[in-house]
């Protein structure tokens, strides 16, 4: 199975962080994945997109085609890849920075959940998260080691406090 996978957002929200850490706990489980990135040439503010496909075959192609999920966190992003994704396919957006009148997305409010935990910059976690949460393309527990891995030491903790709120948020909604 191939799930096609398109984060969007601006510079400094870590679109590119969080697709790398997606495409890395996917091989943690023994899946295949290749992740790509685009941005602006600014490093705060302009666009940024990653794209990670994961599946249980070897990729012959490594863009997203039609998206099987996108995340919104900007509503440049919404606007530009909404038409891309499948038919039955998921769309999430951050409801505080994305302002839509559809009824078949999820609305999570990323941003104002990573604020609660001091620090706006782990929406990415929080995100993934909740992403991992209604998708479980990859497991959890790849998802908390990669971040153990590869984010800053002194983020480490508030990376994974963050991640489990995703996760809780995720529940509750249920």
């Amino acid at each position: 199975m191939r799930t096609e996978i398109r984060i969007a957002g601006f510079g400094g929200q870590g679109v590119v962080l969080a697709g790398l850490l997606l495409g890395e706990a996917a091989i943690r489980d023994g899946k295949q994945a290749v992740q790509t990135q685009s941005y602006g040439p600014e490093s705060r503010g302009g666009a940024a997109r990653s794209e990670v496909l994961i599946s249980d075959e070897k990729i012959d192609y490594p863009k997203v085609i039609e998206a099987d999920v996108l995340v919104a966190l900007s509503q440049e992003a919404f606007d530009k890849f909404r038409p891309f994704v499948k038919e039955n396919g998921a769309v999430i957006i951050d409801r505080d920075l994305v302002k839509v009148k559809e009824d078949r997305l999820r609305s999570v409010p990323f941003t104002k959940m990573a604020d609660t935990l001091g620090k706006k910059v782990v929406a990415n976690s929080v995100m993934l998260g909740y992403l991992v949460a209604s998708t479980r393309v990859i497991s959890a527990e790849s998802m908390q080691a990669v971040i153990r891995e590869k984010v800053p030491k002194h983020t480490i903790d508030l990376n994974l406090q963050a991640f489990d709120k995703g996760i809780e948020f995720w529940r509750q909604e249920r």
